[in-house]
């Protein structure tokens, strides 16, 4: 049955009737929304809207933000990339910020939206802009999370997930009244009944154009493919257990949706149906109580302790509670002090959503015994058939860095006690985390060969503008930093031999001098390997754990940083499987992006800048004046396939696209049994 745009948008119209409010908005519209949990998103927006733009703020993120690329290892690459990411990344960011800072806006929104999606069209998860007066301070949701299913035909269909209304009513059980209610006459009362429905269109349009139009600006991922799958509903291991990922259309960052409506072809039904739901805007966590447009800006908007760098070696440092550094409530990894991060470097993905906290539905989460080992966001398990053992790992980070690292050794260890001969690892949404931790688990898998000592991960790269190279001078001729806390300190580092360099080595001179794209460039020499001995809690096993052969990489393609790191270096070097999970038929999916090969931010540079005593350069990023964060790449792999060229524009194509039937659908013990049966029996 197809429907005309007219039948189909006066059909809309009748699904609304009872959902429709009486506007009683405030002459503050902030006032509006002030100190209650839920609200319609257009009163969010009618409050971000009425706060104007203030030149000095604007003119204040701008300089920062350039200033602060001067260190990201991307910015000249990103202006057209190379291929296979040509058609996805071509963004001049530098040029971009030159427009917005001449464009005038209606507020302080209207330039929020601009800034942080002109960052986003780098596809770069480490490259990101995050306000947090704006970015998930209220979160739009709906309770129809969807997911892409195939057909028992072969046929792909976008369905509203088995597991909605469950979701839903443990999520949002003070809202599913306002949804119920909310329904066309007949379904009134029956969103439960919604659950599983095909979802033949969405807003009048073929499921895939939405689709397609969220991939074009929710950033993160270079591959298109990747940026489609998080439009649907997926899961993770966290810290906190076991998480539900509601996917980019029952879950946005910003209020800009106030309602979908579909066109549904109900489980056990014959006609389609048409049904409109609201959005709902859900406050913060992180949102400091506030009475009016003022409060708000006073309480929310403003920087905050962590939010700029800090001398290290100062009287005035102060110790920022790794939960309430700005940047920790949008890192996808369990947050870690910026002193552990100094102490152990990172690779993670930023995203302007926090790391979810909904509840996997009790009835997907594994019922399989936690071997021993699991800790936090790693959970090993044995399957039933009693030789396949599962590292079902959420992150690459924890709040003990060695404990960390020796319960992955345990965990394998535990695995092959019990009889485990083979092994699936599903990094599903696994934004990464500690470096050495990557590192460290390719050689415990593999065992001690000439692709994992001493180098299990890739050689790196820095960018070397004029302030960097300034950093590393004042630390050579003042010994600014005997307690080795800074990034630029030559003692940090080995080159390309895995020789360590010396206290007063310049080890970024002579600059490698480039033109990329066009733009001259510079970066440091090749940099070796940085997690032998000291980053390791051991030597290892002397021998490998698993044969590569038998182990596979899992995952829905949304494997970030040091997830890549991990998953590059088994594929390519050691021949290990990879399955992504879910994705559109027919459409290549890349089982990991964003490689990078260590993250930062604007706080850490800033750190780096105060303690070298150079905040006053003209070349250093002034303080933020907001609670904001930039994101970068501070240092880039070189390839596997291509030494001389990042791994970064390198192609990952899956071995194999699994397609997600209705019993695999979140369902992480189905997916992990039915990998085993196809590429491990």
């Amino acid at each position: 049955m197809v429907f005309s745009p007219k039948v189909f948008a006066a059909l809309a119209s009748l699904s609304l009737v009872g959902a429709v409010t009486l506007d009683t908005r405030a002459p503050d519209p902030c006032a509006a929304i002030a100190g209650k949990k839920w609200v319609a998103p257009k009163d969010v927006r009618a409050c971000y809207s009425s706060i104007k733009v203030d030149p000095t703020l604007k003119a204040n993120i701008i300089d920062v933000v350039n200033k602060t690329l001067a260190f990201h290892t991307s910015t000249n690459y990103q202006i057209k990339a190379p291929p296979p990411f040509t058609a996805d990344v071509h963004e001049d960011v530098v040029a971009s910020l030159a427009r917005i800072k001449r464009q005038s806006y209606k507020s302080d929104y209207d330039l929020h939206i601009d800034l942080s999606r002109t960052l986003k069209r780098l596809n770069d998860g480490h490259c990101v802009w995050i306000n947090r007066c704006f970015d998930s301070a209220f979160v739009n949701y709906l309770p129809i999370p969807l997911a892409l299913v195939t057909e028992s035909d072969g046929s792909q269909n976008v369905h509203i997930a088995p597991e909605a209304f469950t979701v839903a009513s443990a999520e949002f059980p003070d809202q599913i009244k306002f949804w119920q209610d909310s329904l066309p006459f007949t379904l009134r009362g029956k969103l439960e009944s919604l659950s599983g429905a095909k979802v033949l269109l969405i807003d009048g349009r073929p499921p895939f154009d939405a689709v397609n139009e969220n991939a074009q600006i929710a950033g993160s991922y270079q591959a298109f493919t990747t940026r489609q799958n998080g439009f649907f509903s997926s899961y993770q291991t966290a810290a906190a257990g076991w998480t539900y990922i509601m996917g980019n259309f029952a879950q946005q960052a910003l209020p800009l949706s106030d309602q979908a409506t579909l066109l549904i072809q109900r489980v056990g039904h014959i006609l389609p149906e048409i049904v409109t739901l609201p959005y709902r805007s859900r406050i913060g966590s992180a949102i400091k109580p506030f009475t009016d447009a003022a409060s708000y800006l006073t309480n929310n908007c403003r920087a905050v302790a962590g939010t700029n760098g800090e001398d290290v070696y100062g009287f005035s440092t102060a110790s920022v509670d790794p939960e309430d550094r700005p940047i920790a409530k949008f890192q996808q990894q369990t947050p870690i002090s910026a002193q552990t991060e100094r102490k152990h470097p990172v690779d993670v993905i930023l995203d302007t959503s926090p790391l979810s906290d909904v509840v996997l539905p009790p009835i997907l989460v594994p019922s399989l015994p936690a071997a021993p080992g699991s800790r936090a966001a790693a959970q090993f398990y044995l399957l039933k058939d009693g030789k396949t053992g599962v590292l079902a790992l959420g992150s690459f980070s924890d709040s003990d860095y060695f404990a960390f690292l020796n319960s992955l050794l345990e965990g394998l260890i535990s695995l092959k006690a019990q009889g485990a001969t083979q092994l699936v690892i599903d990094v599903t949404n696994n934004g990464g985390g500690f470096i050495c931790a990557a590192h460290w688990l390719h050689r415990i898998i593999i065992g001690p060969k000439s692709t994992t000592v001493p180098q299990a991960g890739l050689d790196t790269e820095a960018r070397n503008g004029p302030l960097a190279q300034l950093i590393v001078k004042q630390i050579i001729n003042f010994g600014l930093d005997p307690d080795l806390q800074l990034l630029y300190n030559p003692l940090q580092w080995n080159d390309a031999n895995n020789q360590q360099f010396s206290a007063n080595e310049d080890w970024l001179q002579p600059p490698v001098k480039k033109i990329i794209n066009g733009h001259r460039d510079a970066f440091s020499q090749r940099l070796g390997q940085e997690c032998q001995p000291s980053g390791f809690p051991s030597e290892g096993p002397a021998t490998g754990l698993f044969d590569p052969k038998k182990v596979v990489i899992v995952s829905n393609g949304r494997c970030a940083s040091s997830c890549s790191l991990l998953s590059i270096t088994m594929s390519k070097h050691e021949g290990v499987k990879t399955v992504v999970v879910g994705g559109k038929k027919g459409s290549k999916q890349q089982y990991c992006g964003i490689v990078g090969g260590q993250s930062t931010d604007f706080s850490t540079i800033d750190t780096e800048i105060k303690t070298t005593h150079l905040k006053n350069h003209t070349l250093a990023p002034p303080d933020l004046l907001v609670n904001g964060v930039q994101g970068i790449t501070w240092r880039l792999g070189f390839g596997i396939t291509d030494p001389s060229q990042p791994e970064e524009w390198q192609d990952h194509p899956a071995d194999v696209n699994l397609p997600v039937t209705k019993d695999l659908v979140n369902h992480p013990v189905a997916i992990w049994e039915t990998v085993t049966r196809r590429f491990l029996a």
